[in-house]
């Protein structure tokens, strides 16, 4: 049989073994200088704007929200259609977390139903850039801009990705990334929180870091949310390799969008650079097709299975006709940099047979 071709592929080489020995062998740990420079290369990607490195992708959006005042008695609007990190950040804020559906092309937030949960308490919108795709970012921030209300982008599955040449996490007042490993870049575990406000971008290192603004000065009541150098030190070595990764998976993604009959492929917005985080298509008879392309060694997974507003968790009384449908329909197959021309053959070749 063939060998399996697996869905995620996470890279750790010798440069970023190299990297995190270096540091270990410093004993200089912990929300150093490698996390400073990591800070200063990440900005380049996203405008120039502040960038404020953390210790996941949960606590980048945590901590966006509670910087910009958001918390008990607001509501935030956002995707059910996500990984559960979305609302679970709003409740963590103290807010409560308001479920829009999604756009069915994109899988993102639709700007018109984000328009219709719109209340007096509302005090932001937390659109998802989902599996690499930017949201329609451009009409959610005008939305917001109308009623006041404060923008966090959830990027953690789209770095690098752009719209229209501005890049994700530089529309919004503030955008959380994640570099969990199987992301387009890791630090293992990590995140980033990215601002354009300097008194925000204070309050957020504070926040990461005890509310300390010196050794034991406590200025505000804050969190244990610091990203260690080690970690630091191998998101630098990702980071540079970050346009060659992306770059290869949108080459896969458009040997994919060419090859593949019989089942819904992945649009692009127009104008949107995705960076295919995961590649998503949909089938009405997805449990099958998973099964029929596990028998032949290739492994795929759904994201995402069943929408955050029904979980347990929340169990929210809304109706989200685009969302339900999704969960029922997509399936994610491999589009990782190591893959072969002969994997995408197969993978190709399964699919269609």
């Amino acid at each position: 049989m063939a060998h399996p071709i697996t869905l995620a592929h996470p890279h750790v080489g010798d440069t970023e073994v190299n990297a995190a020995e270096r540091v270990l062998r410093s004993r200089h740990l912990v929300q150093g200088s490698e996390v400073a420079a990591f800070e200063d290369e990440f900005a380049a990607l996203v405008g120039g704007r502040h960038c404020v490195a953390v210790s996941s992708g949960t606590a980048a959006l945590h901590l966006a929200l509670r910087a910009w005042g958001v918390g008990p008695g607001d509501e935030v609007i956002v995707p059910s259609f996500t990984f559960g990190a979305t609302a679970h950040a709003v409740v963590h804020a103290g807010a409560t977390p308001v479920f829009a559906d999604i756009t069915p092309e994109t899988f993102t937030l639709d700007p018109d139903a984000a328009a219709a949960a719109i209340t007096s308490r509302t005090a932001a919108i937390m659109p998802v850039h989902l599996f690499g795709q930017p949201a329609d970012i451009q009409r959610l921030t005008a939305l917001a801009e109308l009623h006041g209300l404060i923008v966090v982008e959830d990027a953690a599955q789209a770095t690098g990705a752009a719209l229209d040449g501005t890049p994700v996490g530089a529309f919004g007042h503030a955008a959380a990334f994640s570099f969990y490993p199987t992301k387009n870049m890791h630090t293992i575990e990590g995140g980033m929180i990215v601002t354009a406000d300097d008194q925000v971008a204070h309050r957020l290192r504070l926040l990461r870091n005890q509310g300390m603004n010196g050794r034991y000065e406590y200025e505000i009541v804050g969190y244990h949310a610091r990203m260690t150098d080690v970690s630091a030190a191998i998101g630098r070595v990702q980071l540079a390799a970050l346009p060659w990764r992306n770059t290869c998976r949108q080459a896969n993604a458009a040997f994919l969008n060419d090859q593949l009959c019989g089942v819904i492929t992945p649009p692009l917005l127009p104008g949107a650079v995705h960076v295919y985080h995961q590649y998503v298509i949909r089938h009405p008879d997805r449990d099958d097709l998973r099964q029929r392309l596990a028998d032949q060694g290739i492994g795929t997974d759904i994201h995402y299975p069943a929408p955050v507003h029904g979980s347990p968790a929340y169990n929210a009384s809304v109706t989200l006709p685009h969302t339900e449908r999704a969960t029922a329909e997509v399936l994610s197959l491999p589009v990782h940099p190591h893959l072969t021309a002969v994997d995408l053959a197969r993978i190709v070749a399964a699919v269609n047979r």
